[in-house]
């Protein structure tokens, strides 16, 4: 049994007082931080947030020896009784993968936070809390009669995200199983307004988890209960899915919008649904866990991109959208996929392969050369139920039949798994997949989507094409973002140059830029770079496609109006 207090009880330090507690089995005990947490694919080194490492056994301080940045070797005595291990950790850091104390509330993610102790992985772990008066604590692992919490091993322990704070709970059930819901918005009344702002929030969850299990078709959902913490600031997105929770960060002017809530219902739908894709129906790579190095993944196209995919049809299933939005939705993904150079260069597979030093890094520059395997993943998606249509099937039968085979099992998956599973419902797949996730070559998209009476239609941009984004700041007109292969390229403008004057005209807002813009003429452009004004020639093309929609075809036949409707049902033809 290895003993874990978390000392919180002066946030506005920011610091997190630890300390691990137990008998040592051997003479020598190596101490190891992980390097990242599970579900968000980037080494982290939380070692950084890391001081003042000590150990003891009894009276006596024990010397410790620096093996690798995050990894310690203490030599001890396991006839002497206990050994304590001190250090704290800043927490300043608000993200659903990091951790943040300040006198508002603290959040956890307790792969930053705990050592693991050579030999006690897979022991059990006793976490206990100290609190400023007033916090109440929010966390999934199951509370013990002395009010302590206990972890069956040191994975489950790092897998229960933890919020603390004079936070309100909200229950609800979901086919019998428990559902908290808690939200930290700076204040209790901020945590409130959500609920005041949209009254049908938690029934909407509710239908949304249902939406889940029908999608699933496996009864109950797999957890034995499930937390929902939800960051509500002013501007963010993104979630970290557990086995029996979800942490959330989503913006108060992203509510403000009519696409809001459905956006927010998406985003919790996603990480619900990867109760099943992902925590337990899960890559080979990912059993067990390496909390030091990071495991390539070839197949995280499929564990996030299918995710992505389906998320968008959950409000729908649920009765909190319409076909018309989800379109949208799915048009808005198609769009931003077909204006993305990076999947001309970057393979779906390779996409997967390199999350750890691509998608996570991404700069300026990265939309060039590099393409998400969430996005990307989602287009595969689509190509796929729609493919799969031809052959009678579709891909929540796929995602059914694996699920059934290999994830209430908690076995992991290796990609032959997959192409397996697609060929028994499509043999053609047996070939086609496998070139997919190699080729650069979209595949016949146009196609797939007439099978279902659809169709992609341009929007041109009203302006001519310079290959440049800029932004204003602070009065400055910034270059944020420069096309390769360009016209501003070729003239020799840089990310981070300050854009001052066009044909001696100022310039100080985007839309100046664009509507100044002769397309197929030299123009003088002056810039500011490093302190230095350069006048560059630039000359623009005529106007591309600004975006994409998707729509009904017109002209659809009844039968590709039927398939359209089992599609946006998620039905097999």
């Amino acid at each position: 049994m290895v003993d874990l207090l978390l000392n919180l009880q002066a946030p506005h330090r920011h610091l997190v007082e630890v300390t691990l507690r137990l008998v040592p089995r051997t003479p020598v005990l190596r101490l190891r931080l992980p390097a990242w947490t599970p579900g968000s694919y980037l080494i982290r080194d939380y070692v950084r947030q890391l001081e003042g490492l000590e150990a003891h056994q009894g009276q006596r301080r024990l010397a410790l020896r620096r093996l690798e940045p995050s990894c310690w070797e203490l030599v001890c005595d396991p006839t002497a009784g206990a050994l304590q291990v001190r250090y704290r950790v800043m927490a300043s850091e608000l993200t659903v993968r990091t951790c943040h104390l300040d006198s508002e509330h603290g959040f956890l993610a307790l792969a930053a936070v705990v050592l693991e102790l050579e030999g006690e992985r897979w022991s059990p772990h006793r976490l206990r809390l100290q609190l400023p008066e007033g916090w109440r604590p929010f966390l999934t692992l199951p509370q013990q009669a002395d009010g302590s919490w206990l972890a069956p091993d040191f994975d489950a322990l790092v897998d229960s995200p933890l919020e603390v704070g004079p936070h309100r709970e909200h229950r609800f059930e979901v086919r019998g199983v428990p559902h908290r819901w808690v939200t930290w918005g700076g204040t209790p009344e901020q945590g409130d307004w959500l609920l005041q702002r949209f009254p049908t929030l938690l029934d909407d969850v509710a239908a949304v988890a249902e939406s889940c299990c029908r999608l699933m078709g496996s009864g109950p959902p797999p957890c034995r209960d499930y937390l929902v913490v939800l960051h509500l600031i002013d501007d963010g997105y993104g979630g970290l899915e557990h086995d029996h929770g979800t942490v959330l960060v989503y913006g108060r002017r992203a509510l403000e919008t009519p696409d809001g809530l459905r956006k927010l219902l998406q985003l919790f739908g996603h990480e619900y649904l990867h109760q099943w894709n992902v925590r337990r129906l899960r890559p080979a790579e990912l059993t067990p866990i390496d909390y030091q190095r990071p495991p390539i993944v070839p197949t995280l196209w499929f564990a996030e991109g299918i995710t992505s995919y389906l998320d968008q049809f959950l409000p729908l299933l649920a009765g909190r959208s319409t076909p018309a939005e989800l379109l949208g939705d799915q048009g808005e993904d198609l769009s931003r996929y077909r204006l993305t150079p990076g999947r001309s260069v970057q393979s779906l597979r390779e996409s997967s392969q390199e999350a750890w030093v691509k998608l996570y890094r991404a700069d300026a520059y990265a939309a060039d050369s590099q393409i998400s395997y969430y996005l990307k993943g989602a287009v595969l998606a689509l190509v796929l139920d729609l493919h799969l249509r031809r052959h009678g099937s579709c891909l929540v039968a796929v995602l059914r039949n694996l699920w059934q085979g290999l994830g209430q099992w908690g076995r992991g998956y290796r990609e032959t798994d997959l192409l397996a599973a697609f060929a028994a419902a499509a043999p053609d797949l047996a070939a086609l997949l496998p070139a997919w996730l190699d080729g650069l070559e979209d595949p016949n998209l146009d196609g797939y989507l007439a099978d279902a009476g659809l169709q992609l239609s341009a929007v041109a941009a009203p302006h001519p094409w310079i290959g440049l984004v800029a932004r204003s700041e602070a009065g400055q007109l910034m270059a944020s973002r420069v096309y390769r292969d360009g016209p501003a390229e070729a003239a020799g403008v840089m990310v981070g140059d300050e854009l001052l004057a066009l044909e001696g005209r100022r310039l100080r807002e985007p839309e100046q830029l664009g509507s100044w813009l002769a397309a197929g003429q030299e123009q003088e452009l002056l810039i500011c770079r490093r302190g230095q004004l350069r006048f560059l020639q630039v000359q623009a093309q005529p106007p591309r496609t600004e975006r994409w929609k998707l729509e009904e075809q017109p002209q659809a036949t009844p039968e590709a109006r039927e398939r359209r409707q089992r599609w946006l049902g998620l039905l097999p033809c």
